[in-house]
This record gives C-alpha cells, sequence and structure tokens, in this order.
C-alpha cells in the first residue's frame, strides 16, 4: 500500500510516525518548510500528483494540509487525520462528500482542541467520516505501539 504522509510542525521524514509508516509500507514523507502554509499545500499536492498514494496521513499541521487539499479537491482518495489542525487555518473547512476520512484525536491533546476533530467529523459524507477519540495527548504516541497506525491506515 502506498502511504503519502504529511508531518506535523516539528516532525519530519525522520520523525517517529514518518519511520513507522515507512517501515510497514511504501511510504514517502516530503521534507517541508512549515513555516510556509501556501508552499507546503503546493508542495504535497505535487507529491500526490507524483507518488499517486492509495492513502493520505496527515498529523497535525500535515492533518490541515491533507484537509485543504480534499476541500479543493487535489485528493479525493481515503484521508487518515491524526490530531489535524484545520481549525487553526480556517475553522469553515468541510471534509467534501465521497470521500473516506478517517480522524483519530487525544481526549488529553494540550496542543490542538479535539473540537475542531469533532465539527470536522460532522462533515462529509455519513458512514464514510468517522472520528475516533484516543486516551492520549497531541502526539498520539500511544497509535505506534504494536499494529495500532497501521491498522488505522488499512482501515480507512
Amino acid at each position: 500500500m502506498r502511504v503519502l504522509f504529511m508531518h506535523g510542525l516539528e516532525s519530519s521524514p525522520q520523525g517517529d510516525k514518518a519511520r513507522y509508516l515507512a517501515a510497514r509500507f511504501d511510504a514517502h514523507t516530503e521534507a517541508m518548510d512549515t513555516g510556509d502554509f501556501l508552499a507546503c499545500l503546493e508542495q504535497q499536492a505535487r507529491a500526490i500528483e507524483a507518488f499517486r498514494p492509495d492513502v493520505v496521513v496527515g498529523s497535525s499541521f500535515g492533518g490541515a494540509l491533507a484537509v485543504v487539499l480534499l476541500a479543493r479537491g487535489a485528493w479525493a482518495g481515503p484521508t487518515l487525520l491524526l490530531a489535524q489542525a484545520s481549525a487553526r487555518f480556517d475553522p469553515n473547512l468541510r471534509l467534501p462528500e465521497g470521500v473516506r476520512v478517517l480522524l483519530v484525536h487525544g481526549t488529553r491533546d494540550d496542543v490542538i482542541d479535539i473540537e475542531g476533530s469533532r465539527r470536522l467529523a460532522r462533515t462529509g459524507t455519513p458512514g464514510l467520516v468517522r472520528l475516533v477519540e484516543v486516551d492520549d495527548g497531541h502526539r498520539l504516541g500511544t497509535l505506534l505501539e504494536g499494529e495500532r497506525l497501521a491498522d488505522l491506515v488499512r482501515e480507512v
């Protein structure tokens, strides 16, 4: 399975989630200058075209990028959003119809308010969009224990 991973503000292709995904899938993670949201959007749109993923996984800042790319129609495939931060960039973003999206957010996240994921999960197509709340913080480290994150990627 081809997985495109969009990392968070303080992460990189060498981060824990990127390495985890690379060990289990044909995964690609672009190094981004997270100080420039628009440049990152363009970079990730190009990565989607070039890599042709089966699944996009976006974490925090990367989740915000994935939501915008979905909203713009640059990506319309299965998407896993981890502690996504789209409300920080545009609180009115909505998921498009007809796209399978799985959101995972920690109930103890003190960086990105879970309410943004709850609101976003009420958009899109019912039955294709699901929110999983986990007892974890922003980094969602429990997902890296065993095969939990890999199972979520396969599920979406």
